[in-house]
């Protein structure tokens, strides 16, 4: 047993000891190196069988227990791996099998001489820290929302109590509902009332990005949802039993980035006789650039919209490359128009689709109006013959509408490639990664409020915009607009001039990008931000400390200088990461409380610009995906993206990951932020740890002062008790459940909450098909 623990102790010490002096080199810490060093000198006495083996290693111990104090102070899940293992090689050289043999078995087994006893004080003291670090959680902050109401007249459109006729649930895309069936007091006794599978799973032809993103909407007595495949199906709201479904025959093509849709649009026509056919209409956005018609009672394609039913999205655009352009989110409807964007694959090509945004009729399907960010002052529609700007920035979101102020808020990606700035037009920079407001009738701009400068980074403003009155201190009431970002900025606006109500200010941002580009010197911050400080190298993770040793060496050898790094040939950390802190999945707000909840998530990504000549030709069978090697085809450089991952593929950042959070948005405080979901989907085994891991999904407010999220990548649907953010309750999903719940009332007024469980392919949560309504007993 003696020479195990001198080759098992030997190992350890060469691995941090070649690791530690190349950490060194590189400027980082140099503890590595004197473990190292320590455990061989550990490992030769051991082998001459001398008892100061156990003095050595105590010392060694002792020392490492303090720095992993100094560096971390008493956080359980960053102290484990420092100094797990060398805890327990500590135990086993204290074991009979060793201590008998040292000094030629002069060494007493009950512990009783001073080297074993040295090493079991110190075995005795990093248990003792260790027990009380589980103890607390630094990274809690703990704290209560206002639960006063305003006294602000609450405008959620003409939508019914009991129903959720939009994407946000109202044009305002606040995801709040006025039902209070379900309270803090009960919600804890939800069970499942009914579970519905469309039918639609995940094919060995579909792309990495296949994914359940839906929320359902609720119209009197049925629920109108898509699949991932673009089937539109309506299912009764009190069973689940299926009303009618229609297939648009999308097919599988390779170079989807995504094959997923968040949503479809309801609308009736006013004007229509009751009953008559079309005069209720739910429209579906396709994964191959089509916007169909159906009649909401019977599925049926209304063949008076458009052609024949169908809009054909790809007209007007120079550049058609089947599968570089579709729409993932649901149109908006305001004034008899249906408004609609479209999303263009990240990083393709420097020749795709135009991001323009697009009114057509409601009725006829004629276009209305057109809104291109790279031709933004011809709104007129685009005469036969002309083709919209190649490439500009997008909007593959979903858009808020005011329809009192008669403006549409839509919030813009960047114009890829994403981490190429060269030859970008002064309409691209101006409009790139901003939410802008566009006039419901015209088309025309209003305002813009860009959230990155000269974005280089892929931080495309994610979120559909939610619109709500606040009252300022002085008592007078603001319409504002609340735009979640990648960045983790919350940007709180007047939502008629785009000014801040919250304020904005400019900061100083790292310089550096390649000689063909520039980077901006400042970049905007909103007063109200959820953006994560900068990674330093003490905030490497891993299982173990030798993982962790890994991860300190990528962060050195990357360029890093806080947000905002350029991206770079020798390779760039981006955190956030082009993830996000928020995503599509956006926040809630209470329009009564004046109060968000969210669900921040903080995973660092790199990337690394690869020269034309250096990009291989694409593998047979390649898919489309935003993760690898992003080829730019028509760009001097390719990128190859991807998160910051150790050894064992696991994130280098150490934990939380993600949370749940809670923001006074009249003041700007952020109220309280707890870990969110564990490990138990993540890990071989099941294991119910609390990390707070990162999840994508959106969350749902009620008045009864529930909120409701799943979006982690544990399979759960959680209620969380609005005003402190504690976990009030959780249902196990057959699947991921990367989606935005909805809740609604029947006609006896049990109100339902339901949640889409199908799986998300980017994050490898558990692909499914479920549909799963919860109420009261």
């Amino acid at each position: 047993m003696v020479i195990f623990s001198v080759i098992l102790t030997g190992l350890f010490g060469l691995l941090l000891l070649g690791g530690g002096v190349y950490l060194v080199l590189l400027g980082g810490s140099v503890y590595y190196l004197l473990a190292g060093a320590s455990l061989l000198v550990t490992a030769l006495l051991l082998l001459r069988r001398n008892a100061h083996a156990l003095t050595v290693y105590a010392a060694t111990l002792f020392g490492t227990l303090a720095w992993a104090l100094w560096e971390v102070g008493f956080d359980w899940w960053q102290l484990g791996p420092r100094g797990g293992l060398l805890v327990l090689l500590g135990l086993w050289l204290l074991t009979p099998f060793v201590r008998s043999h040292l000094d030629r078995g002069l060494i007493s087994p009950a512990l009783g001489s001073p080297p074993a006893l040295a090493l079991a004080a110190v075995c005795i003291v990093s248990a003792g820290v260790a027990g009380w670090s589980m103890l607390s959680d630094p990274h809690d902050l703990a704290g209560c929302l206002p639960e006063k109401s305003s006294q602000v007249a609450v405008n959620q459109s003409d939508v019914p109590d009991g129903e959720w006729r939009q994407y946000g649930r109202t044009p305002l895309g606040q995801r709040y509902s006025p039902l209070t069936q379900i309270t803090v007091d009960n919600v804890d006794k939800l069970k499942e009332a009914w579970r519905f599978e469309t039918g639609d799973l995940k094919q060995p032809e579909d792309v990495g990005e296949t994914t359940y993103q839906v929320t359902p909407l609720k119209i009197g007595d049925t629920l109108y949802l898509c699949t991932p495949h673009n089937w539109a199906i309506a299912i009764d709201a009190a069973t689940g039993k299926e009303k009618w479904r229609y297939d648009p025959k999308v097919g599988f093509n390779p170079s989807r980035q995504h094959q997923t849709c968040r949503g479809v649009t309801y609308y009736r026509d006013t004007a229509a006789a009751a009953g008559a056919p079309c005069s209720e209409r739910v429209y579906l956005p396709t994964s191959d650039a089509r916007l169909i018609a159906l009649d909401a009672r019977t599925g049926a394609v209304c063949t008076t919209f458009a052609d024949q039913g169908e809009l054909h999205l790809e007209v007007g655009m120079k550049h058609t490359p089947k599968g570089y352009y579709y729409s993932t989110s649901p149109p908006v409807i305001a004034a008899r128009k249906i408004i609609i964007g479209g999303a263009v694959n990240d990083n393709y090509s420097t020749e795709e689709q135009s991001g323009v945004i697009r009114a057509f009729d409601v009725d006829t399907g004629a276009l209305v109006w057109n809104w291109d960010s790279g031709n933004p002052s011809e709104t007129a529609p685009l005469p036969p013959g002309q083709t919209y700007t190649t490439n500009s920035p997008n909007s593959w979101s979903v858009f808020s509408v005011d329809e009192a102020l008669g403006l549409v808020y839509v919030p813009l990606g960047n114009q890829v490639p994403d981490q190429l700035g060269m030859g970008r037009s002064a309409s691209v920079e101006k409009y790139s990664s901003s939410i802008v407001a566009l006039d419901v009738e015209t088309g025309r701009d209003r305002w813009v409020r860009q959230t990155v400068h000269h974005d280089l980074w892929d931080m495309d403003v994610p979120a559909q915009p939610a619109l709500l009155d606040l009252t300022r201190p002085d008592g007078t009431t603001v319409p504002a607009l609340v735009g979640p970002t990648k960045q983790g900025d919350i940007y709180v606006l007047d939502r008629r001039t785009g000014e801040p109500i919250l304020p904005v200010k400019e900061v100083p941002a790292p310089g550096g990008a390649i000689a063909e580009d520039f980077s901006a010197p400042t970049q905007p911050v909103s007063a109200l931000s959820f953006s994560p400080p900068p990674l330093r190298e003490r905030d490497m993770w891993g299982v173990t400390m030798f993982d962790q040793l890994a991860c300190r060496i990528q962060f050195h050898e990357l360029n890093y200088e806080g947000r905002y790094t350029p991206p770079s040939l020798n390779g760039t950390l981006v955190y956030p990461g082009n993830f996000g802190v928020f995503n599509w999945g956006s926040v809630a707000v209470d329009p009564e409380r004046q109060v968000m909840f969210g669900m921040p998530t903080y995973l660092a990504f790199t990337s690394r610009l690869v020269p034309r000549a250096d990009i291989p030709a694409p593998g047979e069978g390649e898919k489309g995906s935003e993760q690898g090697l992003n080829r730019n085809d028509g760009a001097p450089y390719g990128v190859v993206m991807g998160p910051f991952l150790g050894p064992l593929g696991i994130p280098c950042q150490a934990p939380p990951w993600g949370y749940v959070a809670g923001a006074d948005l009249s003041t700007g405080k952020i109220a309280y932020k707890h870990r969110n979901g564990t490990v138990y989907d993540m890990t071989a085994l099941p294991l119910p740890f609390k990390l707070g891991v990162p999840g994508i999904g959106g969350p749902m407010i009620t008045k009864g002062g529930v909120a409701f999220l799943a979006a982690a990548v544990d399979n759960y649907l959680r209620a969380y008790d609005l005003t402190t953010g504690r976990e009030l309750w959780q249902a196990r999903l057959p699947a991921g459940g990367q989606a935005t719940p909805m809740t609604y009332a029947l006609d006896d007024g049990r109100q339902m909450v339901v949640i889409v469980a199908g799986g998300h392919g980017s994050i490898g949560t558990k692909a499914g098909d479920y549909v799963i309504a919860y109420a009261l007993p």
